[in-house]
């Protein structure tokens, strides 16, 4: 049986720091809320908003599996394992926390803020080795739910320590695919930009869609108005959130 849970964008935790302006979907740092603290392994998933010339100074991390992915403007990294780079809209950054690691995440763009979806997840393995990813995924209409990570990596997709995987969902133009969710796999949809419907059940920005199916697979009907860009997250069956 097919379960689907909707999360409106103003239901989430609000942190406004001036600098910062964060949505918390699930709890994190000050919100809390012990009824949404994560989706299974899906653990962190915040939307935030950094003004221009400020960010996250370096700070430490451990035995977690990190994803950005930018929405608007560009994010500036650098981190202990000496990497250096600018992720910008259209990439997904992946960091192996593991036995520890310190990064920095500052707005690389001088005129405007920088909008991007911090995703965090438990990690299968504990204490394993930092390292970092990146990689660009260039838009085609004829493919407009694409697949970015993987465990595996496989067919060039940023490789993941843990049994998840993203798909990108953007329609430039209005537009309808199908995804299909295997049995025993379960999915968070988060709304990026504008609008889309999953089964009918409308997506704005923020909102989150949580799906479950433990009997069979099952294939959704996907719709987009122009514009519209959200992320698939599919997860294991999550048996409590």
């Amino acid at each position: 049986m097919t379960t689907t849970t909707l999360r409106r964008a103003q239901e989430r935790g609000i942190a406004d720091h001036g600098w910062l302006n964060s949505a918390h979907t699930f709890s994190f740092a000050d919100y809390y809320d012990p009824r949404h603290m994560g989706f299974g392994v899906l653990r962190v998933l915040n939307d935030d908003r950094v003004a221009p010339g400020y960010g996250f100074p370096r700070h430490p991390h451990r035995d977690m599996e990190i994803l950005s992915y930018v929405a608007e403007g560009a994010l500036a990294h650098k981190d202990t394992l000496g990497t250096g780079s600018v992720i910008r809209p259209g990439e997904i950054q992946r960091m192996t926390a593991g036995r520890g690691v310190a990064h920095s995440e500052m707005n690389a763009a001088q005129d405007e803020a920088t909008r991007f979806l911090q995703i965090w997840f438990l990690p299968a393995e504990r204490n394993t080795m930092p390292s970092y990813q990146q990689q660009h995924f260039p838009y085609d209409r004829a493919r407009p739910i694409d697949l970015m990570v993987t465990p595996s990596g496989e067919g060039g997709t940023v490789s993941i320590g843990q049994d998840v995987r993203i798909f990108r969902v953007r329609f430039d133009d209005a537009g309808h695919a199908e995804q299909t969710l295997p049995a025993g796999r379960a999915a968070w949809v988060q709304g990026v930009r504008g609008t889309l419907r999953v089964n009918g059940e409308a997506l704005g920005e923020g909102d989150g869609l949580a799906i479950q199916d433990d009997a069979a697979a099952h294939t959704f009907q996907v719709e987009g108005d122009p514009g519209a860009e959200a992320l698939w997250i599919e997860v294991p069956k999550v048996t409590h959130v």
